[in-house]
């Protein structure tokens, strides 16, 4: 099989896994409305800038990586 299409199949399992997870957690934890994240709403308005859960997400994929390279 070509290796682009192994890495495509694999990437699109790896996104539904991730999609089902968020699915699931979300429930337990709140993710995406987390202490730190911006939420302005006014009348007509309304803002919202998750910073917190942006970086969380940047440190679980930072430490992935980071296995993924100590592993290799």
């Amino acid at each position: 099989m070509n290796p682009v299409a192994k890495l495509l199949i694999i990437g699109g399992v790896i996104l539904v896994i991730i999609g089902i997870i968020w699915q699931v957690g979300g429930r337990f934890i709140p993710f995406g409305r987390l202490p730190g994240d911006i939420a302005v709403e006014k009348d007509n308005f309304r803002f919202y800038f998750p910073v917190v859960t942006c970086i969380v997400i940047s440190i679980v994929l930072s430490l992935i990586s980071y296995l993924f390279r100590l592993f290799k």
